[in-house]
Formats: structure tokens, sequence, C-alpha cells
């Protein structure tokens, strides 16, 4: 069974206040590749794992229908929030199980999901569900991201960065294994299409305060178990790190605002007709 997180309201609350979606840039790959495969019209998009529908709208404008799918009821109640393009709807089920009939399906994402699947069930069901030359999109980006402020030593913030990493490391999920990038490559080599499509880094830049940038390493699985065994120490940590940064960055509020440099990957794959 997939692993079940972000799924209490305050964590996913945090999900949409803080996490980023995938830029204009990376969707727009994905809709290239797609429709190099398949041609438009583009009926039918699936975001799987979608949390609290920051990817899924991104495709909105392009398809007829865009469904996204999420275990957690709490993260679906935050998208359904601030839902507004009348072809966007939401659904609840597990990764593993998808509500659709076979070879029915133009597009199925999953966007900073895929790792917590039960990854060989969640292909099969991507494959039946999808039609001839539709298409699979996994994007996800890395936690090593980087940051920077003008008038400030690059190096000196992104020590502190560093550090804030090392310290969640022993907090890491054991089904992530070492590296979320080798997850997905191992993917990429066990789907046997023909026509894949492999990123392993695009940089993207995103502006924003500080305290945001906290807010999002905060929502992540490995500060959250921190969060579930030692409140306090958690606390003390994003407490610890804050004061840090603001002391490089030779500023006192956390409103300052950084530009975040992101680490995006991806795996693009066409089913094959005729399967």
């Amino acid at each position: 069974m997939a692993h079940r997180l972000f799924e209490g309201k305050e964590h996913a609350a945090s999900y949409w206040k803080y996490r980023i979606a995938p830029s204009d840039h990376l969707i727009q790959q994905v809709l290239h590749f797609l429709e190099k495969q398949e041609g438009q019209p583009f009926e039918l998009a699936v975001d799987v794992g979608c949390g609290s529908g920051q990817g899924t709208v991104l495709l909105a404008n392009h398809f007829a229908s865009v469904v996204g799918i999420d275990v957690s009821p709490a993260q679906l109640e935050v998208a359904l929030g601030h839902a507004t393009a009348p072809n966007v709807t939401y659904r609840q089920c597990v990764a593993e199980e998808l509500p659709f009939s076979d070879s029915s399906v133009d597009l199925v994402t999953a966007m900073s999901a895929f790792h917590w699947f039960e990854r060989p069930r969640f292909l099969q069901e991507a494959h039946r569900v999808l039609k001839p030359h539709g298409c699979l999109a996994l994007l996800n980006y890395t936690i090593d991201m980087k940051l920077n402020y003008s008038g400030c030593c690059s190096q000196e913030l992104n020590q502190v960065c560093q550090e804030f990493y090392a310290a969640l490391r022993p907090y890491r999920s054991p089904h992530l294994g070492h590296s979320s990038v080798e997850l997905y490559r191992q993917a990429l080599e066990s789907i046997p299409y023909p026509d894949k499509e492999w990123q392993e880094c695009v940089w993207v830049n995103r502006s924003m305060p500080l305290s945001s940038y906290i807010g999002m390493v905060e929502s992540f699985s490995s500060f959250q178990a921190l969060l579930r065994e030692n409140p306090q120490q958690a606390s003390q940590l994003s407490r610890d790190i804050t004061q840090k940064f603001l002391s490089v960055m030779k500023v006192t509020s956390p409103e300052a605002e950084v530009v975040v440099g992101v680490r995006y990957f991806y795996l693009l794959a066409s089913k094959p007709a005729g399967e």
C-alpha cells in the first residue's frame, strides 16, 4: 500500500501555502511531449497524488477535463476550497486503483508524489488507463535547494541550507531510499515503452520571502517526522536556522525576499499503440 502522509488539516493548509508548483516551462515540456505522441485535442488529464491542487490547476487550460486524485480528504478539502476552473474536479482514491476505464486517459501525471506510491502497481494502473499514445509524466524536485540574496555571500547562505538539510536527513523515510532521483530513474528503466524522455537537472528560480522557504522545508516529510517525534526540537531547529539566515543576510525580518533555486527532474513516457 502507498505511504499515507500529508493528511492532517494543518499540514494540508501549509502544503497549499508553501509548496511550489511546476513552472510553466516544465508543464510545456509535458504538453509538447504529449502533442508529439498523440496530437490535439487533449481530452482528459489525471493528476495523481494531487495534494492541494497546485499542479492540477496548471493543466486546466490545456484539457477538456482534469481530475485531481488524492488519498487525503484534508488535502482535497483545501484543493476544493481554491477550485475556480469549471473543468477541474477532485476525487478521493488511492493511486494504485484509479477510477477510470481502460484506455481512457490522455495524460497521467504525478507531481512530487510518485515516490510515495506502491510504484510497480501504480505504473501498471497508469498503463491500464492511458490511451494508446497517451503519456505518463512523473515530475519531482530535490530537497537540495539553493538560496540567493542580493549583497550576500551565496556560499555562506547555502552552508546554512546544507545545515538545515543535514539536520533532517536522519528523519528521511526509508521508503524513499538514498535518492529520490534514483527511484525515478529506476522507474524509467522499468517502463517498457520505446518513447521515453528523461531530464535530471532543470533549475527553476523562485522569488519568495525567507519565511516561505522555511515553511516549505517544514512541509517536507522529514521535518514532519521530526515534528511528530520531538515538537520542541523541530521548533528550535526552525528558529535556529532562521536566525542564522538572518545573520548571514544582515536583515532582521524573515519576510526579506530571497531567490530559491529548485532542481527539478522528470520522466515522460508514451504508451505504444496496440497495448
